[in-house]
């Protein structure tokens, strides 16, 4: 199986083991980055209907002031040498037990402080345009508590010096996923989907639980620095074991296949969480555990085999499922699925993708955050209705929404000049590389994006109007706009970070340098090839789509491959046949056995004592001639017994 991926480790130089220096100046601020988002959701939590006039504006501000402080703190990190750039921040000691000791640390390096960058710049945007969204909701203050949460278990995440610090945020981000996917609890959809998403993340967080324990046996250590130092003297296997259950957490987290079936029902969920988990927060998680963890990949080859063969097949995944779903937000999740599937290769193929992983990340948390408070904007405007077939015509209607949208479709497609050109075209090259089969598997998926996209696009914004009676739609206000254009010209700027290769220098301290390899085409050619496999999809779509009327219902007579892409390829099939009935049946018979075995020994066990109390209590009768009797009988028993035993 290793023989799918080349590492080509001759000719690449890891990462340096570099301690931390500690935190001062600016840098000792790190932990009120965290301390914000926390203390808002705190104040709006604990008190209650006095927080409700202004709560929203306090969990606005809070996220602002982690932004602040996050940008302050990159441009100090941007003033000191490259290999000074690793910071760390001892709090206090969490708990000591025996050998293990765990400190609430946290770790500033350059990938943390891009994904701060992320988290509370994109979040903050969220942040705003929610409170346009959410104005008329009767709990709002208690959304923007629960933003809070989401936010500050996030930050803890990824700035934790040690595994135990980073399960934490894991955790708590779970945690918020649930409270904010169930929001509109009221829906069964909306509590279902949350449950579903609880439980599928609670499978992924026992492997990665799991993977944290082996990694304190064999190196008796949770921290980043001490495992990095003594990784290369454990065993390949251990290694092996390791990144594998480190994997089936951020399948969990990321939804990777085959933990991928919670992402399109956490859809239920108001529009501004589905931008936060999918584009500043949760699902990029899994990239930043694999990333981080780069020390223990790089000498586990046969995890990091694993790690392509899951990213490749999620990344077709989640494109076709985009292909047939007609509500906007699930498939743009099913993209999200797709995309993260694009990072996950990336960072599959060692210190050749990881920085480009981390590129892609950025690019995605831009135009994907963008289309999803765009999808959120056409919902305002059309009654939130999110079927697209409803929709159509609606640019002249909607004309910022339509514009703001149209550069994260094209920064999504891979539309020369455009973020995800950059981004997603460097993953291709190095895939194309390091294993052929992967690389062209992801020129498939890009073509296939162009070709999914472009039906959104032509079904929610050109074509004839498909509005129901009564619907009249209009533009979105201010507080909502503002942070589409934001995000707009992010999706169309952000592949300046690959301008002389600054993302990959920049990450190098942390996930060491690749030698350059020569890719079977020249880069130009590559690109080419992309572009115009996006092309096919985008043609594709337009001869379905754009040349003809789209009908208000969807057909029924459809293939068999749209049939499966409808019912999200089975995934929910697969896991009740594998795994829900099984569990079900054994869990039936337990019970069965419980009420046979269990209850019964004890239940008869009860009515045999029962039955002894119920005869005896019939010796009492209370007269004087029956007990006058019983000794009697009793006299006569006694000497007939010593009669015969004299005998």
């Amino acid at each position: 199986m290793s023989a799918l991926v080349s590492l080509a480790s001759a000719a690449e130089t890891h990462a340096p083991v570099v301690a931390p220096v500690d935190a001062s100046g600016a840098f000792s601020l790190l932990w009120v980055v965290i301390a914000l988002p926390l203390a808002g959701a705190a104040i709006l939590l604990l008190g209650g209907r006095l927080t409700d006039a202004w709560g929203h504006l306090l969990g606005t501000a809070t996220a602002f002031g982690s932004f602040a402080i996050s940008l302050v703190l990159f441009i100090q990190l941007l003033g000191r040498a490259e290999d000074d750039r690793q910071i760390s921040q001892h709090l206090y000691t969490w708990f000591s037990a025996g050998d293990l000791d765990v400190g609430m640390d946290l770790l500033y390096d350059p990938l943390s402080s891009l994904f701060l960058l992320l988290i509370t710049g994109v979040g903050s945007l969220i942040f705003l345009y929610s409170n346009g969204y959410m104005a008329h909701d009767p709990r709002r203050r208690r959304f923007f508590a629960y933003l809070n949460l989401f936010m500050a278990a996030m930050l803890m995440l990824v700035l934790a010096e040690n595994y135990v610090g980073l399960f934490l945020g894991w955790e708590g981000v779970g945690l918020a996923s649930y409270l904010l996917i169930g929001f509109w609890q009221h829906k069964p959809t909306a509590a279902a989907a949350a449950k579903k998403a609880f439980v599928m993340n609670r499978v992924g967080d026992m492997g990665m639980s799991l993977g944290i324990f082996l990694m304190f046996v064999t190196f008796g250590s949770v921290s980043f620095t001490t495992i990095s130092e003594l990784a290369p003297g454990a065993e390949e296997s251990t290694l092996n074991w390791i990144g594998v259950l480190l994997l089936i957490g951020a399948c969990g987290k990321s939804a990777q296949v085959p933990l991928q079936a919670w992402l399109l029902d956490a859809m239920e969920g108001p529009t501004p969480v589905s931008a936060l988990i999918h584009a500043a927060t949760m699902v990029t998680a899994g990239v930043y555990l694999v990333v981080r963890s780069n020390f223990i990949f790089e000498l586990a080859p046969t995890a990091q085999t694993v790690v392509v063969i899951v990213a490749t097949v999620t990344l077709l995944w989640g494109a076709i499922l985009g292909c047939a779903k007609d509500d906007i937000k699930k498939t743009l999740a099913g993209s999200t699925m797709s995309q993260i599937g694009y990072m996950m290769l990336g960072a599959g193929l060692g210190v050749a993708g990881y920085a480009f992983a981390i590129f892609h990340l950025l690019t995605h948390g831009f135009f994907k955050a963008n289309m999803f408070l765009g999808a959120g904007s056409v919902m305002h405007g059309m009654d939130d209705d999110v079927d697209m077939r409803h929709y159509g015509a609606l640019r002249k209607a909607m004309p910022i929404t339509f514009l703001t949208f149209a550069m994260g479709y094209l920064a999504i497609i891979g539309f020369p000049g455009f973020s995800g050109f950059w981004s997603k075209d460097k993953i291709i090259e190095v895939a194309l590389t390091e294993n052929w089969v992967a690389g062209t598997c992801a020129l498939l998926g890009a073509g296939i994006t162009g070709f999914y996209m472009t039906r959104l696009m032509l079904m929610t914004f050109f074509g004839e109007k498909r509005w129901s009676d009564g619907v009249h739609p209009h533009e979105s206000p201010a507080v909502m706009t503002i942070p589409l254009m934001v995000l707009a010209a992010l999706s169309v700027l952000g592949g300046l970070m690959l301008l002389g290769d600054w993302i990959v220098d920049f990450l190098s301290p942390v996930v060491g340098h690749a030698a350059h390899e020569e890719p079977p085409l020249p880069a130009l050619a590559i690109s080419g090839i992309a572009v115009a496999v996006v092309a096919v999809g985008v043609l594709t779509a337009w001869w379905f789509f754009g040349r003809q009327a789209v009908p208000r219902e969807a057909p029924q007579e459809v293939s068999f491959v749209t049939r499966a892409a409808r019912a999200d390829l089975y995934g929910d099939a697969i896991n009740d046949t594998l795994v829900v009935t099984p569990v079900m049946r054994t869990v039936d018979t337990a019970v069965a056995a419980d009420h046979t075995l269990v209850d019964g020994a004890f239940g008869g066990g009860g009515t045999v004592v029962t039955g002894v109390g119920i005869g005896l209590r019939r010796l009492q009768t209370g007269y004087v001639r029956s007990y006058a009797l019983s000794v009697l009988v009793g006299a006569l028993l006694l000497v007939l017994t010593l009669v015969a035993v004299n005998w």
